[in-house]
């Protein structure tokens, strides 16, 4: 195991796999790696520079007799080495990431996820698939609750034992561009005026909810700057680039009665000035009067009226497609299908994107769904229990499921 998720999930899962019958061991990168691990054993402690992160893996993968390796996020820079060197070393590699379909669902796969995800691109694929999975049970949910002040206690106690690395490991460099300090500050302040908004978004979605037949609206959802999808899986630097590049299509191509409402992401740390940006950019294109921002507020239900979604690579684009709204990313994720988005580019978007393929998203979800996506979450007890049981099926299993079904329905 290598780096997981700020919580007991990787060690939860490890009790698992040692159940089943497996040897395992475990790489720590900082303190807050080794807090979640302790009081277990079999472990090492890496302390040195990126540069000699390569030889230091292999090392060990040869010492201890490595067959597999799990890491949450495969494009973390402790990771790439391991990832990229492990075929060669007949290693298998698993990666878990936050799910494709949220929020119950995490994903597990095979080598890569998202841009790097060995799904196949063929949209006859997944019909075919979905036929031979038609006879199995419809993989549904278990619910469970995961509040925020949970999620955020986890991410407390990694970070306060984050302090020993000044002298347990004075060369790590997180992942993330923040720092915890300025993380929560952003949180605290963003969040304690949540409060105020709520009711102001929800008036707003309703009146454009309303007003839609007359002036129909397009929905643009925000992504982490910090996200990989966007840092790694995307031709954008930030956001900010993104929304000037969508900003001057919507201006230049979009029907005049138009609107275009721009949704914060839920996890936004409150460092960036949004709306200011986003003034300035309405302006700069003319459209100062047909752009709508909120940082709260029901998604699904503006989703249902709008009349489109245009998404970098965020999982809001296969909520778009699940409700039958025309959807145009300006990445590649898994769900960038012809059939299901738009394939013509951004400007004939705007006036000329029909609905995706129902019958297609059907499949394609159900596919994913049982290929890759494991029931339960990293951040609470329940939702812990469930993934670490779930995982643990897979994982122990001689085939994954990606695997088995490409044998069954091959390209």
């Amino acid at each position: 195991m290598l780096q997981g998720v700020a919580s007991p999930f990787f060690a939860r899962l490890a009790d698992a796999l040692e159940a089943c019958g497996h040897k395992v061991y475990k790489v720590n990168f900082n303190a807050g790696d080794l807090a979640y691990w302790m009081p277990r054993g079999n472990s090492a402690h890496f302390r040195g520079s990126l540069e000699q992160l390569p030889a230091f893996i292999e090392t060990l993968w040869r010492r201890w007799g490595i067959t597999d390796q799990i890491l949450f996020g495969d494009r973390r820079p402790v990771h790439r080495p391991a990832v990229e060197r492990a075929e060669r070393f007949g290693i298998r590699t698993h990666v878990f990431e936050e799910g494709y379909f949220r929020p119950f669902w995490v994903t597990l796969e095979r080598e890569g996820v998202n841009g790097h995800s060995l799904l196949p691109r063929d949209p006859d694929w997944f019909r075919a698939a979905a036929v031979y999975l038609r006879d199995r049970p419809e993989e549904k949910a278990k619910k469970f609750h995961s509040a925020f002040r949970k999620r955020s206690g986890y991410d407390v106690i990694y970070h306060v034992a984050g302090m020993l690395n000044l002298v347990l490991n004075p060369r790590y460099q997180t992942h993330s561009p923040i720092t915890a300090p300025v993380e929560y500050a952003g949180y605290i302040y963003r969040f304690a005026r949540l409060r105020f908004w709520r009711k102001r978004d929800a008036v707003l979605i309703d009146r454009l909810c309303q007003e839609a037949d007359d002036f129909p609206f397009f929905i643009l959802p925000l992504q982490l700057n910090t996200d990989a999808q966007i840092r790694d899986h995307s031709r954008f630097d930030d956001m900010q680039q993104a929304m000037e590049y969508i900003l001057e299509s919507f201006a230049r191509n979009a029907p005049g009665k138009s609107r275009l409402l721009i949704k914060n992401h839920p996890l936004d740390m409150g460092l960036v000035d949004y709306p200011g940006q986003i003034a300035l950019l309405a302006k700069r294109f003319g459209v100062y009067d047909r752009v709508e921002y909120i940082e709260t507020g029901n998604l699904e239900k503006a989703i249902k009226f709008s009349v489109g979604t245009v998404t970098v690579n965020s999982t809001v684009g296969m909520v778009s497609l699940g409700l039958e709204r025309p959807t145009l990313c300006l990445s590649d994720p898994i769900y960038n299908l012809p059939g299901l988005t738009w394939q013509q580019g951004i400007d004939s978007f705007w006036r000329e994107a029909g609905e995706p393929d129902k019958e297609l998203f059907e499949a394609f979800r159900k596919v994913v769904v049982h290929v890759t996506q494991i029931n339960g979450g990293f951040y609470c007890f329940d939702g812990i229990e469930m993934a670490v049981a779930n995982a643990a099926k897979v994982l122990c299993a001689e085939n994954q499921p990606l695997e088995n079904l490409l044998r069954a329905c091959p390209l």
